[in-house]
């Protein structure tokens, strides 16, 4: 406490923004097991009080409701094709930046890089509609040159996925390449240029020093992606569901919001959302424990 006081002074504000937006409303989740109504009091606690108690009664309506699965089965497909895609882009990415001896270029490419994580996604959204939706870019080439009709990726529910999938990407894969680009900075120079001279060519040096580098790295985000798995947005989803109807963007998020918001079930939305928070919980630790088993710290320290 002595030694690292400064250290936790600049750290109070955040855990005082943790205790009241993220730790005191985990005591809300009590209506998860009654039938919640706002206008059963005067406030919030006044109207948890006076509200019936009914157990397992939502969790039970829950494992019966084939749209849950079905989010649930969405949710997990769009984390895997992230995992699978979006994941090893920014690490490729920080090493191809990180190669370019050019100060000027290789700022200008960070730059060109992060520039769409600034983006919102209703703007994201509307740049791939001009480019691939009905009445874009690709669709008007192929109208003009009479190499097709009826070209429209973006209502198109079965490419959906594939859809989401490189909006991420385009979107945030330059902004994760900061973290990459920090550990690779502390990598002694002297390192590359002694394999240089011991005749290792440039993949061998990514290989053998640079991957090694980022290897603590990478299995910290990657456990911390695998416990993010069951959330994978919302407004992205919201935004395009009307285009691709709900059976193709229904994701654990949206359900939540349909539920508890639009149609005011707060009791079964809170259900949700605490086995969801589960599951999360228990795919960090299954997550941690392999990174234990491959010699890695991962979120926290094996003792």
């Amino acid at each position: 406490m002595r030694r690292d006081y400064p250290l936790i002074l600049m750290t109070l504000p955040v855990i005082g923004l943790l205790v009241v937006f993220a730790y005191i409303p985990i005591a809300g989740n009590v209506i998860a097991f009654q039938f919640f109504s706002p206008y059963a009091g005067d406030g919030f606690f006044s109207s948890m009080a006076n509200s019936a108690w009914v157990g397992l009664e939502h969790f039970q309506t829950m494992v019966n409701d084939r749209y849950f699965w079905g989010a649930v089965e969405n949710t997990l497909v769009f984390s895997a094709l992230q995992l699978l895609f979006f994941f090893p882009i920014p690490i490729g990415l920080a090493i191809l930046i990180n190669s370019i001896l050019h100060n000027k270029v290789r700022a200008w490419a960070q730059a060109v890089l992060y520039l769409p994580h600034f983006f919102s996604w209703v703007l994201v959204i509307t740049v791939f509609q001009q480019i691939f939706g009905g009445a874009g870019l690709i669709a008007q080439i192929m109208r003009d040159n009479d190499w097709g009709n009826g070209f429209d990726l973006m209502t198109d529910p079965g490419f959906f996925k594939w859809l989401i999938t490189f909006q991420v990407i385009w979107k945030d894969a330059g902004w994760g390449i900061i973290v990459f680009l920090a550990a690779l900075s502390m990598v002694n120079q002297e390192l590359y240029e002694s394999a240089a001279v011991d005749g290792a060519n440039r993949w061998r040096r990514i290989w053998h020093i640079t991957l090694p580098a980022l290897r603590p790295v990478i299995a910290l985000l990657l456990v911390l992606q695998v416990g993010n798995m069951l959330t994978v947005g919302m407004e992205q989803f919201l935004i395009q569901r009307t285009a691709v109807g709900v059976g193709a963007s229904e994701v654990l998020d949206t359900y939540v919001w349909d539920r508890g918001i639009a149609n005011h079930q707060f009791s079964y939305a809170a259900a949700v959302g605490i086995v969801k928070g589960i599951f999360s919980l228990a795919l960090v630790l299954a997550a941690n424990r392999v990174a234990h088993a491959m010699g890695e710290q991962g979120v926290y320290k094996k003792q």
